[in-house]
C-alpha cells in the first residue's frame, strides 16, 4: 500500500501574486537573496501586501545556502517573532527558508509556522518539496535534508517573477527540471501518479524551455516551465531521485558549476549507466529500466523501434537540447582540468554513494563506476 498526499496549496499562472493580498496582521519574515532587493522585484511582493502586516526582509542568501546563513536566519526568525514565512527567490532562498523553519521547529521549539514559497526560477521545484540542500562550506560538502515540516502550505508560480531570468539561468534550471522528471520517473519507488506527473513535465521541457531560453517574455513558454519545474516537484518528491543528483550534488560544490548544469553534463551519461548494456546482449539481456528510458523517448515522440534504439536516441535528444541551449557538454568545457578531477573523483563517488538520492536509483553504483562516470563527463 501507498499513501499518496499532495499537501501543498498552488497558485498558478499570471496574477497569482495577488493571492498576498489575503493576508492580514501578521509578522512576515520574508527570505530572499540581495540580487532581488537591489533589482527592486520585491515592490512585486509589497505592492500586494496589506498596511496591517509587519515583515523582516533577511535577504544573505546565496547559492547553496550554508549552514551560517541558516543559523542566522533562525536566530531572526525567533527575534521577530515570525507567525509566517515567505520566501521568494531561486532555490537556494526557498531551500534556506525551508531549512530555517526546520530548525525553529526542532531547536526553539516553535510552532509549525506557515510557509509561503514563491519561486522566481523554475527550475528547483522546491516550491512543493519536502527536499532542502544546505553546504558546509568548509568542506565543499552539500547536505539534503528531508522532512514534512518543510513542505510549504502555498506555493504561488507567476510567471511575471521570471521574465528577467538570464537566459543561462533559464536552460540551466531548465535542465534541472528534466533531470528531477526522468530521475523521478525510473525511481525505484515510481509508481503511476509520479508517472504521469514526470511525463507531462519532460514534454512541456522539450516543447517550450527552447522558447523561454530565446525569449524570456514569452510568458507562455515561462508558465509552462513553472508549471513543469512544480509537477517535476511533485513527482519526485513521492518518489526521490538518483545517481544523478547523487553525483551532481558532489560534484557541483567541488567544481563550483551550477546544479543544473552539472545534473544536465550528467543526465547522458547516467542514463546510459542505468540502461546497462553489454557487448553481445541480447533483448532477455534488457534491463527493466532500460525499457522505461525507451518509454520515456515514445513519450517525447522520438524514434524508439527498440528498447536499445529509444535509450540512444532519448541521449541524443538531451545532448541535443543541451546544444540549442548553448550549453557545456562536459567538465572539460567549465574549466575543470584533469589534474583536478583525479584530486577530487574519489571524493565525489564516495560522497555520492552515501548521498540520500542514490538510494532510489535503479542500479546500485559502486565507487570505481562513479570515477568511471565522472571520466566520461570529463571527456564528452
Amino acid at each position: 500500500m501507498e499513501k499518496i498526499s499532495i499537501r501543498t496549496e498552488i497558485y498558478l499562472g499570471e496574477g497569482s501574486l495577488d493571492r498576498l493580498s489575503e493576508y492580514r496582521n501578521r509578522r512576515i519574515f520574508v527570505v530572499t537573496d540581495p540580487f532581488m532587493v537591489k533589482a527592486g522585484l520585491l515592490h512585486m511582493l509589497f505592492e500586494r501586501v496589506h498596511d496591517s502586516n509587519e515583515q523582516y526582509i533577511f535577504s544573505n542568501i546565496v547559492p547553496d545556502p550554508p549552514i551560517e546563513t541558516v543559523t542566522e536566519g533562525v536566530e531572526k526568525l525567533a527575534e521577530f517573532k515570525a507567525d509566517l514565512i515567505i520566501a521568494i527567490g531561486g532555490g537556494s532562498a526557498i531551500d534556506a527558508a525551508k531549512a530555517m523553519k526546520l530548525f525553529a521547529h526542532k531547536l526553539l521549539d516553535q510552532v509549525d509556522i506557515p510557509f509561503v514559497a514563491i519561486p522566481t526560477t523554475s527550475g528547483t521545484g522546491s516550491e512543493v518539496t519536502n527536499f532542502s540542500v544546505i553546504s558546509d562550506t568548509e568542506k565543499n560538502i552539500k547536505y539534503p535534508l528531508v522532512s514534512d515540516l518543510m513542505l510549504p502550505q502555498e506555493a504561488i508560480l507567476d510567471p511575471v517573477l521570471v521574465k528577467t531570468v538570464p537566459d543561462f539561468i533559464t536552460a540551466d534550471t531548465g535542465m534541472d527540471v528534466l533531470t528531477h522528471a526522468i530521475e523521478a520517473y525510473v525511481s525505484t519507488k515510481a509508481n503511476d501518479i509520479s508517472d504521469a506527473l514526470a511525463e507531462k513535465a519532460m514534454k512541456l521541457v522539450f516543447t517550450y524551455l527552447p522558447r523561454a531560453y530565446k525569449d524570456g517574455n514569452d510568458l507562455v513558454a515561462r508558465e509552462k516551465m513553472h508549471s513543469a519545474s512544480c509537477l517535476a516537484g511533485i513527482a519526485f518528491n513521492m518518489t526521490s531521485l538518483g545517481l544523478n543528483h547523487g553525483i551532481a550534488h558532489n560534484a557541483g560544490a567541488k567544481f563550483k558549476i551550477a546544479h543544473g548544469r552539472m545534473n544536465a553534463m550528467l543526465l547522458p551519461h547516467v542514463i546510459e549507466y542505468n540502461a546497462n548494456y553489454k557487448p553481445g546482449y541480447s533483448r532477455e539481456d534488457e534491463s527493466a529500466t532500460a525499457v522505461r528510458y525507451a518509454e520515456i523517448a515514445k513519450t517525447l515522440g522520438l524514434s524508439a523501434p527498440n528498447v536499445k534504439s529509444g535509450v540512444r536516441n532519448l541521449m541524443q535528444a538531451i545532448k541535443q537540447l543541451q546544444k540549442e541551449l548553448n550549453m557545456p557538454l562536459s567538465l572539460r568545457d567549465c574549466g575543470v582540468d584533469k589534474a583536478a578531477l583525479k584530486e577530487h573523483s574519489q571524493a565525489i563517488a564516495e560522497g555520492a554513494l552515501q548521498d540520500g538520492c542514490t538510494a532510489t536509483n535503479p542500479r546500485v553504483p559502486t565507487l570505481e563506476e562513479i570515477v568511471q562516470i565522472l571520466n566520461k563527463v570529463y571527456q564528452s
